[in-house]
């Protein structure tokens, strides 16, 4: 300990619990999985790709959605 019993101590496990790269992927997963839920048969590979924002062959980004519930 510091001075007078007060010390400030360096602790390692002291680290942000938030990472935006971490809470995109979660949140693209989460829609994933929703719509999966929600559809009666196994998701079209473009649907999917869409879903997770995956390019197209034209270079052109799928701007992926938000699903909600109807």
């Amino acid at each position: 300990m510091g001075h007078g019993g007060m010390g400030i101590v360096d602790d390692q496990l002291n680290v942000p619990l938030e990472d935006a790269e971490l809470l995109a992927e979660v949140e693209m997963t989460t829609n994933l999985i929703i719509a999966a839920s929600e559809s009666e048969s196994p998701l079209a590979q473009d649907e999917v790709d869409r879903l997770l924002g995956v390019q197209r062959n034209d270079s052109s980004p799928i701007p992926p959605q938000t699903i909600r519930n109807a």
